[in-house]
């Protein structure tokens, strides 16, 4: 790998709250910060696509991801996405058969002390490093197919589909 692009979509991962009636704004995305603190040894080129919650995600912005990596000299990419619709947009992905593309997120802000996103994306950062081509979700240290993966939200994670 010489270079991993990242594209940060938004999500739960950048989210910022206000107050204790939980208004927020998906804020910067985090990752920069987090993989230079983690003193990371290769480059990374981020690409801030979009601030959106995940559940106002549509066609258009599913496209654009597909489009920013189809045209794309570079073979591996993470992208930073919401949970709720994560699934929706790896499946869309599926057709970019010569990328390694792994998605994760966040269950909890990365702002937070107790946020599973510097384990998910630590996790996602090797998926990509060691994966043949083809589109990968990245969460609660596991590597799922996108065909074979939901999330659980009152479990608070992701699992095999039944």
């Amino acid at each position: 790998m010489k270079t991993l692009q990242i594209i940060t979509t938004g999500g739960t991962i950048d989210k910022v709250y206000f107050d204790d009636k939980s208004d927020y704004e998906i804020g910067p995305p985090e990752i920069g910060r987090i993989l230079e603190d983690t003193g990371v040894v290769f480059d990374v080129h981020i690409n801030a696509l979009m601030r959106k919650d995940s559940l106002h995600f549509n066609d258009q912005d599913r496209s654009l991801i597909h489009s920013v990596i189809a045209h794309s000299p570079t073979k591996h990419f993470l992208i930073t996405h919401g949970t709720d619709t994560m699934v929706e947009t790896a499946r869309q992905l599926l057709d970019l058969e010569d990328k390694v593309i792994v998605l994760t997120g966040a269950l909890k802000p990365a702002r937070f002390r107790d946020s599973d996103a510097v384990f998910n994306i630590g996790c996602a950062i090797g998926a990509v490093q060691s994966l043949p081509p083809g589109v990968y979700i990245s969460m609660n240290g596991k590597v799922w197919d996108p065909l074979n993966v939901q999330k659980n939200r009152s479990a608070h994670r992701f699992e095999a589909k039944n």
